[in-house]
């Protein structure tokens, strides 16, 4: 055991945080996360061990296979940089160890960090930059930015300290129950918001024409009967009503869209958006879809469809 013990100390841990931000920067199919995960103890590795033999030793440990969300990997470094630290001071830590802690809690942390950040945190941080943008607010995308990296800042930093200090008791809690049901309650509060933002941001209006009908005589506007000057304009928005009382034609038109809209308002949205998750699901490229849905949308405009 060493006379002096080795310590990682804040600063040492910060350095690794810093570099952990660059854990898909090697992504490869063959170990993937690894080289970013080497990358990440470097700093770490080079306080710990103080011999080169040693310090390869560490390194040829972290370039095993390595998957997971890339803002759930830092509970992980965090778990690891204090069995490194127990291992560099002396205790009983062998490699088998630590590749298993590694490997233990990448695949849960993996399985909570989609619906949790992807579907969840996303979408609602995006909606409220978007709400921004769309009445032109330059403050709609810095808004996003600005939020979405402070929120990513502060799960990566405090969850690796959390598992720095909590050590390999962490992986009592990812084993049990508590996981699973922050998991669940994330993808549930994620197809929610998902739902919420298909009916504000996706718009499909068929335009045929169902039925053409000529309406009662008080039924709609005779603009033969209204005067002409302001008069005339406020007797016109007096009697329409904005669209709750006459009708500005003698005829009432019914489009399928109108049909479709008293079945249920947005079903052709909610339905292109499942066959989206469906071709998504049988691993059809994103880029095929959406070029695929420009090419479908400009065919039905021009045949009068939509």
């Amino acid at each position: 055991m060493a006379d002096k013990k080795i310590t990682l100390t804040k600063a040492d841990r910060f350095k690794t945080f810093i570099r952990s931000y660059f854990l898909l920067s090697s992504f490869n199919y063959e170990r993937m996360q690894n080289g970013g995960v080497a990358y990440t103890f470097i700093p770490a590795i080079k306080k710990l061990y103080s011999s080169k033999e040693d310090r390869a030793a560490a390194l040829k440990r972290h370039l095993e296979f390595f998957n997971t969300h890339p803002f759930m990997a830092n509970p992980i470094f965090g778990v690891t940089l204090a069995l490194e630290e127990d291992r560099a001071n002396g205790a009983k830590v062998d490699d088998a160890a630590i590749s298993g802690v590694k490997v233990g809690m990448m695949g849960p942390l993996a399985g909570a960090g989609d619906p949790l950040f992807w579907f969840t945190l996303r979408p609602i941080l995006l909606s409220l930059g978007a709400s921004l943008a769309v009445s032109g607010n330059i403050l709609g995308p810095i808004l996003f930015y600005v939020l979405w990296n402070v929120m990513a800042f502060v799960v990566k930093w405090y969850s690796q300290e959390f598992g720095y200090r909590a050590g390999t008791a962490i992986t009592d809690d990812v084993s049990g129950n508590l996981l699973q049901q922050v998991t669940r309650g994330a993808s549930m509060m994620g197809m929610f918001v998902i739902g919420s933002l298909i009916e504000r941001w996706v718009t499909i209006t068929f335009t045929p024409v169902v039925s053409t009908v000529k309406q009662q005589s008080d039924a709609y506007i005779h603009w033969n009967k209204i005067p002409s000057g302001v008069k005339g304009i406020k007797e016109v928005l007096t009697q329409y009503n904005l669209g709750k009382g006459k009708s500005l034609d003698v005829n009432k038109v019914t489009t399928l869209q109108d049909n479709l809209d008293q079945l249920i308002p947005g079903l052709a949205a909610l339905g292109l958006t499942f066959l989206c998750m469906y071709l998504l699901k049988k691993r059809v490229s994103p880029i095929i879809i959406i070029l695929g849905i420009f090419v479908v949308a400009i065919v039905a405009h021009v045949v009068g469809l939509i």
